[in-house]
């Protein structure tokens, strides 16, 4: 019993100075960071005996809690006081950078080692004195070369992105995670509460972003460690959008056969087979209104910049969601139009049969230069002809560099320009139009309802 008491108590003592710790690398942080204000203040820390590691759990709603054994903590001040403050960061860092909130849509053995480059690359550009740790020398060396690779900013976007093209050997990128790695993620995504932590994580976000900008703008000097921190914010900030979603937009309502029980009363139904026999009192309504897409325009960019890997996956996604039985009605008018320069092909699409051979055996034609102009001529033209009914929209697939229209097409349907997220910087698209652009790995990911 005596034992078991003075485990207890050596354990007491050791959390209460592994949080004393923590107390310390927050108040440095403070000191140097004054705009992690609010951000620091939403971080928790929970001892955990034994468990020999560090991690943070983003999905409390309010804050985020970091799990850690007082060992750990100990022994890594121990050895450098700086070791807990750079942890410290890095924590707050993927917080403040959303880092987890992506995590069931991602190779997470990628995505662990892009976010860990991408905060430890604005720790050490922040510039603040006394928190150097072993390995530095050789993580910025590293950087350094991604940076020339990478010919912009060493956002976890960017770096993953960067990981998923080269597929490094098992070797090499167990190496490029050591180097950079200071806690464990194996808390993130772990409930269902995600949604509302990634919405006040945001909003904190948010407000740095602010306060940054406009310490900037106040300063002669522009430090990198700011403009580091500001492109990570701006990807952390910026609206993402559910394809899905956004292309039942372009729904519109009509009718198909099917039985109305919104409208069928089955008292009166059973009743009448009970008094007559075989003779319903009331016959079950056999259409029903729905939103449905019938009508629309796909185009595709099929100029020299388009690969056809992109298009492809761009179109997978668009057949996925379209094959759903809940949004496409049984006949549909929907053109598939590829133009660089000019239209090359326009595919009519009129079923899910039609839509499958298209899938399974059409080719790309073009590679070109783009002009957007004739795609909009034609289904003007197209309109004017009775070609459709009631067209509710236009997609446009493209990288966005090429000839836009000066004016919006002369009749009323709407149009997206959708661009596959990159590190280039999108020219700006018409005001009449929208404009959506969509990380590569969201197009991958389908959901199952739109199985």
């Amino acid at each position: 019993m005596a034992k078991e008491n003075q485990k207890k108590e050596n354990e007491d003592k050791r959390a209460a100075l592994a949080q004393k710790i923590w107390g310390l690398s927050r108040d440095r942080l403070l000191i140097n960071l004054r705009f992690l204000d609010v951000a620091l203040s939403s971080l928790r820390f929970q001892a955990s005996a034994g468990t020999d590691v560090v991690s943070c759990d983003m999905s409390t709603p309010g804050s985020a809690v970091v799990y850690y054994d007082p060992v750990v903590v100990i022994r890594l001040y121990k050895k450098n006081p700086a070791n807990v403050t750079r942890l410290h960061l890095h924590m707050l860092l993927h917080c403040i950078f959303s880092h987890a909130y992506r995590y069931d849509r991602v190779e997470q053995e990628l995505w662990d080692v892009a976010v860990d480059m991408a905060v430890e690359n604005v720790a050490m550009s922040l510039g603040i004195s006394g928190l150097e740790t072993v390995g530095d020398a050789q993580r910025r060396e590293t950087l350094a070369q991604w940076k020339k690779i990478s010919a912009g900013a060493l956002t976890a976007e960017r770096i993953y992105r960067k990981l998923r093209e080269d597929r490094l050997g098992v070797g090499e990128l167990s190496e490029l995670g050591s180097l950079f790695r200071r806690d464990v993620h194996e808390r993130w995504g772990a409930t269902g509460t995600l949604e509302i932590t990634a919405a006040q994580w945001k909003k904190i976000s948010e407000r740095i972003k602010a306060e940054l900008k406009s310490f900037s703008e106040d300063k002669s000097d522009d430090k990198s460690g700011d403009r580091s921190i500001l492109q990570n914010l701006e990807e952390a900030t910026k609206e993402h959008y559910d394809y899905g979603d956004f292309l039942r937009r372009f729904s519109v309502s009509g009718e198909e056969m099917q039985i109305n029980d919104d409208e069928f009363d089955y008292v009166y139904y059973t009743y009448g087979l009970s008094l007559y026999g075989n003779l319903p009192l009331v016959e079950p309504l056999e259409y029903k209104d729905v939103n449905k897409i019938k009508e629309f325009v796909v185009a595709i960019d099929t100029s020299g910049s388009c690969r056809g890997e992109l298009v492809q996956t761009f179109l997978n996604k668009t057949y996925s969601i379209l094959k759903s039985s809940e949004n496409f009605f049984r006949k549909v008018n929907i053109h598939i139009i590829q133009c660089d320069s000019e239209v090359r092909r326009d595919t009519k699409i009129t079923n899910d049969e039609e839509f499958e051979v298209f899938m399974r055996e059409g080719q790309l034609e073009g590679f070109g230069s783009t002009d957007f102009r004739p795609v909009f001529a034609y289904v003007d033209s197209a309109i004017e002809n009775g070609e459709f009914e009631n067209l509710k929209g236009l997609i446009y697939f493209t990288d966005g560099f090429g000839v836009f229209p000066e004016h919006k097409p002369s009749h009323n349907y709407d149009t997206a320009f959708v661009f596959l997220e990159d590190d280039y910087e999108k020219p700006p698209t018409p005001p009449w139009a929208i404009k959506l652009i969509l990380p590569v790995e969201d197009l991958e990911h389908v959901d199952e309802g739109s199985q």
